[in-house]
C-alpha cells in the first residue's frame, strides 16, 4: 500500500493517476525495477522490514527479474496464485521470494 500511494504521488508529475489508470502502474514496475533490482527493497518494503531475494541464493535478483516480478504483479492474477511456500506466480517466475529483513 506504501508502495502503491507513492506510485500514485510519482504519477501525478506527468499525468492524472485518477484519470489515466496506467500512470501509476507504469511508475509501479518502473519502481520495483529499479529498487527491488538494485536494493533488494521497495521504499515500502523498507518500511515494513521485508526485501525480496533470488529463491536460489538469497542475493539480489537484478534490474530484469525484478522488472518482470513487477510487470506480472501489475497484471495482479499471479499474486493471487500461490505453491506451498506462500510464492505468487509472478514470484517463481522471477525467481524470487519475499523473506523478512534480519538484523
Amino acid at each position: 500500500m506504501i508502495d502503491w500511494v507513492l506510485c500514485i504521488l510519482a504519477a501525478s508529475i506527468f499525468a492524472d493517476p485518477f484519470h489515466d489508470g496506467w500512470a501509476p502502474v507504469l511508475v509501479l514496475v518502473a519502481e520495483y525495477g529499479f529498487f527491488i533490482g538494485l536494493f533488494a527493497q521497495t521504499p515500502g518494503m523498507y518500511l515494513t522490514r521485508i526485501r525480496c531475494v533470488s529463491w536460489t541464493d538469497g542475493g539480489r535478483i537484478g534490474m530484469l527479474r525484478a522488472l518482470l516480478r513487477g510487470g506480472l504483479l501489475a497484471l495482479v492474477v499471479p499474486a493471487l496464485i500461490m505453491d506451498a511456500d506462500r510464492r505468487g506466480l509472478h514470484d517463481r517466475v522471477a525467481g524470487s521470494v519475499i523473506t523478512p529483513v534480519v538484523r
